[in-house]
């Protein structure tokens, strides 16, 4: 397989010599072959299918076609429409064989990228284990005795095995993540409604997502920014779909995150697990950041309504008819759990959606001036037996930290964060308001690259990031702050609420005094430019969409203002000016050099 080519060619030059498709896909179904019968694939596309479609690659390139994805091999969860090969959502009762793909893989296939096969599953898209499927159990990479997690099983496995470059998988409580975390790779669960679901076999269609297993952050971005978008084919597709941004930007040197606090964190007795997720809290705060702690039960109460509320009976909209006609053709613990419908009536319905909007208007507030929620993606592993004999309680224990991200409408990228002492691997993820996609990103590649070294169970090394661009994106504006607007002051979720990009920290002309504006909550600096005697003032600059940019310049109060600042390096950003007025009495603290210093100089509150 191909060392590194998914980081590689997100460069202008790349770390290694390409590879031609043809020899790219001999290479790997001579690795699946390899494998045997190793419960990661339902059904592979005929080699003979796939060698013509790498030969046809090469035709239309050579013709001067653009294609981003081109050669790279991915796998598809089997409950994701692949034209002519069959859907089973790993029920074979189920099976039917579509003669059209799901929206996200024909834009994969436009895009030059390759579909090796149709991936593994938990029945329905139901169980968080990876144990329930009557196409066998995928085998943990790192000791075969443990689950690989589902219900994306077969995709988790296909990535950390370096079996495909990328795998689609589904999330409707963590099936896109649990995986990520037992296999050593990422897992971005987007914003619901961005990755289309048409041509997918539902779980419960107001919550599913498409998920991107992918070697890093930046690999899944960049699957995710060819698959997305707005599609009328989807109900639950979203007109500004297409705006929203995967990559990931420059990091602020300074930031907030929230944390359940330690009363709320149960890792079931595991002391291993534990002990990774506090040394990604460490690393976090190594690069900057401030840990906050944030009130987790409402977040667990929308968790709880996946499977114990009527939004279980969503499941039936797929396997209701099987369930009722040909009960046998489901596995025992899928008919238990799709028996539950039965126990909510139509109230029961409308009251649970009532309370799921109480939680999602709560939900932004506890987020607010937060740059992401960190959570261990599980609170432990569990071993196949164990999960075989109580399948039920245990698989659901799995979702503590995942079920309540799509109730509550949010966005999550699940990323390694090292190995525990027994060598199992483990991971965490980083939650934020729908649309933040990019700015998790961001975050997400930093922590997996300061907790890990290698991709999956492939011994590979992770790829160092391609240079982030520090231009102002087209039709974007382009702001300077210094006080409460910078990264992780009160202020900040101005910027990045509307969706603000961090671009670079940097400095003015040496043309300014600096001032701590009396009366203001919270408090201010107010910049002045000076004819003599002025100092270089540290400041960020951030960019905002227009839109945004008119919202944000409509809230600043008097005295503060937006002009034109020039920098250090003689160049010109509009950014935060005070009037003249308001610096009389005021206290010139320009020696500080910026707000950051001057704040840390005053005494504890």
């Amino acid at each position: 397989m191909r060392s590194g080519i998914l980081a590689s060619e997100m460069t202008s030059v790349p770390a290694v010599a390409p590879v031609r498709p043809v020899d790219a896909v001999e290479a790997a179904l001579a690795k699946i072959a390899g494998r045997g019968d190793d419960g990661v694939w339902i059904a592979l596309t005929p080699r003979d299918r796939l060698l013509a479609g790498a030969r046809g690659l090469e035709e239309r390139r050579a013709a001067g076609e653009t294609l981003p994805l081109y050669g790279l091999l991915f796998g598809v969860k089997d409950n994701i429409d692949v034209a002519d090969l069959p859907t089973t959502a790993a029920c074979p009762a189920f099976a039917t064989t579509p003669a059209k793909s799901a929206t996200v893989v024909a834009r994969l296939l436009t895009a030059g990228a390759l579909c090796v096969g149709k991936t593994n599953l938990d029945q329905f898209a139901t169980g968080l284990a990876g144990v329930r499927s009557p196409f066998g159990i995928p085998r943990n990479l790192f000791d075969d005795a443990y689950v690989v997690g589902g219900s994306s099983s077969g995709s988790g496995v296909a990535v950390g095995a370096g079996l495909v470059d990328f795998a689609l998988g589904t999330d409707t409580a963590g099936s896109g993540r649990v995986p990520a975390a037992f296999n050593n790779i990422v897992g971005l669960k987007p914003s619901r409604g961005v990755l289309s679901t048409a041509g997918v076999v539902p779980a419960c269609p107001s919550l599913d997502c498409v998920s991107i297993f992918a070697p890093s952050v930046e690999d899944a971005a960049r699957i995710a920014a060819v698959a997305g978008g707005t599609d009328e084919a989807d109900p639950f597709s979203r007109p500004e779909a297409s705006s929203v941004a995967f990559a990931p930007g420059e990091r602020p040197p300074h930031f907030r995150f929230g944390v359940p606090p330690a009363g709320a964190l149960d890792f079931l007795g595991d002391g291993r697990a534990a002990e990774v997720f506090d040394r990604a809290l460490a690393h976090l705060t190594a690069l900057g950041g401030t840990q906050v702690e944030v009130d987790f039960e409402p977040f667990r109460e929308a968790g709880s309504l996946v499977y114990d509320s009527p939004l279980v009976a969503e499941r039936l909209i797929a396997a209701g008819r099987l369930l009722a006609e040909r009960p046998e053709a489901l596995l025992p613990v899928i008919r238990q759990i799709l028996a539950q419908a039965g126990r909510f009536d139509a109230r029961d319905i409308f009251e649970t959606l009532a309370r799921l909007a109480q939680l999602r208007r709560r939900a932004p507030s506890l987020l607010a001036n937060l740059d992401f929620l960190i959570v261990p993606t599980t609170p432990t592993i569990y071993r196949i037996d164990q999960v075989q004999a109580d399948p039920i309680r245990l698989n659901a224990t799995l979702g503590a930290y995942t079920n309540f991200v799509n109730t509550l409408d949010l966005s999550a990228i699940a990323v390694p964060t090292g190995f525990r002492n027994d060598r199992l691997p483990a991971g965490a993820t980083l939650v934020g308001p729908w649309g933040t996609d990019a700015r998790l990103a961001t975050f997400a590649s930093a922590l997996h690259r300061a907790t890990s070294q290698t991709v999956g169970a492939t011994g590979r090394a992770l790829a160092a990031p391609p240079p982030v661009p520090s231009a102002v994106p087209p039709g974007w504006i382009a702001v300077a702050v210094l006080g409460a607007h910078l990264a992780g002051e009160p202020l900040n979720h101005q910027l990045t609420g509307p969706g603000g990009r961090f671009l670079r920290a940097a400095r003015t002309a040496p043309s300014y005094r600096f001032y701590a504006l009396p009366n203001t909550k919270p408090p201010k600096p107010g910049l002045a430019r000076v004819e003599t005697g002025g100092v270089p003032i540290e400041l960020e600059i951030w960019a905002l969409p227009p839109a945004a940019f008119g919202d944000f310049v409509a809230r600043i109060p008097a005295p503060l203002c937006i002009g034109s600042i020039e920098l250090e390096d003689r160049s010109q950003v509009s950014g935060f000016l005070c009037e003249g007025h308001a610096l009389s009495g005021a206290q010139d603290i320009s020696s500080f050099g910026g707000w950051r210093a001057y704040r840390r100089s005053l005494p504890p509150l």
